[in-house]
């Protein structure tokens, strides 16, 4: 059963909610996680769950989240995820903790995209959702707001050690999110009349003592310099000690930060690039596409005029030919699995296989003696059919791989010498593709 993940909508912002409250593992689970569900099956709405995830997904049921928890148990806890095969996309998971860990029901959602919480009346429905719960499961702290501002917020552990934060949690507030459950023991720290002042668009008090605070009618326009002024009072309001332009400046950073960066890609290398960038965290892309947008790979050097090319020196050039098509295999035999595009020995298939090394981090996490002696000649001979079989080039074979040579218009090409410069290190893959040699090469044709 498939079901719609983050990256099949693209590199979107989303709203992810952490909540973490208490429950009674002594009562009968089910009765137990019945408020948790009704909550979420009456106010979910559009984003309802209907895929249930265990050893294996099944439709949204509750027989199906009392099988999948069952299954999934062992002796301290249990998790069941939960998603969606249609817009918008969700990944939620549900842990439960038992003794003798502290018993916790741990939730985490993650809806996108972002814009999807344009809409006030659907940010009402998940305000009173996120109420239901506080109300039934008591929390320390529970907080939903952008993913991509609270990467960049070190959300959970604001630049603490992690020593540090695991033993402290929450023992101040180190930030206002959009949405905001501040358990009793937070409300005592800041005092709760001083909270139940707080700026906000809605503050609540809860049966249990805690306090709901909600910053704006939606999530969406976070960013804005309106709303980050808001979060900015709303955050020195709680925490007197702070300064609020420091805080303000901060937040403003962070808005810079993820605003939007068109790219503006070496053409050779764009296609490369974008998918790159999906590898990226949503925080850090703006910053990735501007460092890209810079940088310029240098230009090919691989290659001589035919004036000064090598003449064959093999006493067979067929049979050399033909040892440079069995080298090319095994760079097929190693990516074909991967890489189903590399059958076709086309410009795209080189592309496909530079993303693939890239993503794997090839050149350092084989061993060099493997590649220097297995990977680098089967690059090379593949960079090479790829250029006569598209290009219409020439193999001029030598005894010597590094001065083998494919004629292309009126430039001979290096392939093996280019494969060694590509395998030399994870930057080297980009600086010295497969793809932008053969897109010179293809200018050079005429």
């Amino acid at each position: 059963m498939k079901v719609l993940r983050a990256h099949d909508l693209g590199a979107e912002d989303r709203l992810r909610l952490t909540f973490k409250g208490a429950f009674d593992h002594q009562a009968v689970l089910e009765r137990e996680l019945e408020p948790f569900l009704q909550s979420l099956e009456e106010y979910a709405g559009e984003w309802m769950p209907d895929v249930v995830g265990g050893k294996r997904r099944r439709r949204y049921a509750r027989a199906a989240i009392w099988k999948a928890l069952e299954e999934e148990r062992i002796e301290r806890c249990t998790h069941i995820g939960l998603y969606r095969t249609k817009w918008p996309a969700l990944d939620m998971t549900l842990h439960l903790w038992f003794p003798p860990l502290p018993p916790e029901l741990d939730v985490s959602v993650n809806l996108q995209p972002l814009p999807f919480f344009a809409k006030e009346e659907r940010c009402h429905e998940f305000v009173a959702m996120v109420r239901a719960w506080a109300s039934r499961y008591p929390v320390s702290y529970a907080a939903a707001h952008s993913m991509a501002d609270r990467d960049l917020a070190n959300f959970p552990s604001f630049g603490r050690d992690k020593a540090v934060w695991h033993r402290d949690g929450f023992d101040k507030i180190y930030e206002v999110c959009w949405l905001n459950v501040f358990g009793p023991k937070l409300v005592e720290t800041v005092g709760r009349e001083r909270m139940l002042s707080t700026p906000a668009h809605q503050v609540e008090e809860l049966p249990n003592g805690s306090i709901l605070l909600v910053m704006s009618p939606t999530p969406a326009d976070f960013a804005s310099d309106a709303a980050r002024q808001a979060q900015a009072r709303a955050h020195v309001h709680l925490r007197p000690d702070l300064d609020f332009d420091t805080v303000l400046s901060t937040l403003r950073e962070r808005s810079a930060a993820l605003a939007p960066v068109e790219p503006r890609f070496h053409p050779d290398l764009a296609p490369l690039l974008l998918r790159t960038l999906d590898r990226s965290a949503i925080h850090e892309r703006q910053r990735r596409i501007a460092e890209l947008n810079a940088w310029q790979p240098p230009a090919p050097e691989e290659w001589l005029p035919t004036d000064a090319a090598l003449p064959s020196d093999v006493e067979d050039p067929e049979r050399a030919r033909e040892h440079y098509g069995d080298l090319a295999e095994h760079l097929v035999a190693l990516l074909h699995s991967e890489v189903p595009s590399v059958f076709e020995e086309t410009p795209e298939s080189l592309t496909d296989a530079n993303f693939y090394f890239w993503r794997e981090e090839f050149p350092k996490s084989r061993l060099r003696e493997a590649i220097d002696a297995h990977a680098v000649p089967a690059i090379g001979a593949y960079l090479g059919e790829v250029l006569v079989r598209n290009l219409g080039g020439r193999w001029i074979p030598r005894q010597k791989l590094e001065e083998v040579q494919v004629l292309v218009g009126t430039r001979v090409w290096l392939p093996f010498v280019r494969a060694q410069h590509y395998m030399r290190s994870c930057q080297a893959l980009l600086d010295y593709s497969l793809t932008q040699l053969y897109r010179e090469a293809e200018r050079h044709r005429a």
